[in-house]
């Protein structure tokens, strides 16, 4: 498994601000400390925002901030929120696989549950 792009940038972009949780940090100073485009990372902000990860402050001086405690951040279920876990065609409702009883299907199904289960026992605090 790959986790994607804006899974990675969602770790990052948490790790940031628990590392710098006295005060507000902003997307530009975020995307330039990591090297990313501002414009993807606005995307992540409201992402994280609308789960409640992050909290956005506005105004001049607004910005960005954890919106929970680090210890509350499951990495778990932070990744089932960021990522597409279909890993095969035949997760998808339109599936039109002829194979009725597919042992892959359940081979795929345990490796993922096994990965994500390495995760569920941690929050964002266990990795600042």
């Amino acid at each position: 498994m790959k986790i994607t792009q804006f899974t990675d940038y969602s770790f990052r972009l948490l790790l940031y601000l628990s590392r710098s949780r006295d005060r507000v940090a902003t997307v530009r100073e975020v995307a330039d400390y990591y090297g990313i485009s501002s414009e993807h990372l606005k995307k992540i902000v409201r992402s994280l925002s609308d789960a409640g990860h992050v909290q956005t402050v506005r105004g001049k001086h607004g910005g960005l901030r954890l919106a929970r405690e680090p210890s509350e951040i499951n990495l778990g279920r932070l990744i089932r929120d960021q990522e597409n876990l279909a890993l095969l065609p035949c997760h998808e409702p339109c599936d039109t696989c002829p194979v009725l009883d597919c042992k892959l299907r359940v081979l795929v199904d345990a490796a993922l549950a096994a990965f994500l289960e390495k995760f569920d026992g941690q929050t964002l605090a266990d990795i600042i």
